[in-house]
């Protein structure tokens, strides 16, 4: 097993190739234990050079609405006034702290999702 680290684009791509090879390997052998370590090498190296943003806040959470079926009269009975739902859905009034935290603990999106500025 010859890991080292993955410096650029080619290193990448060798990484990749050889992920690929090794990939149906059993864990614990020594091929499993090399698929590991290369996942990790990639993963970070995917983390630094192809970020992925947080989504827009309210595109988040009619996503999530979606996930669980709400609709807005649901969205609604979270924050407070369906009139509020309506504002927040169509962008014309800001999510509060207390909204941030209400659809934190009830829908279950992330605050770091729901404190970007939109």
């Amino acid at each position: 097993m010859i890991i080292k680290p993955i410096k650029n684009e080619n290193d990448y791509k060798q990484a990749l190739e050889r992920l690929e090879l090794i990939f149906d390997t059993q864990k614990g052998s020594e091929e499993g234990d090399e698929l590991e370590v290369l996942g990790i090498l990639i993963e970070k190296y995917e983390d630094k050079h192809f970020p992925i943003d947080f989504p827009d806040p309210i595109e988040a959470i009619k996503f999530r609405m979606d996930q669980m079926g709400y609709n807005q009269n649901d969205l609604a009975k979270v924050i407070g006034l369906k009139s509020r739902a309506s504002e927040i859905l169509n962008r014309k009034r800001k999510l509060s702290l207390e909204m941030i935290r209400l659809l934190h603990d009830q829908l279950k999106i992330p605050t770091e999702v729901l404190i970007q500025a939109y």
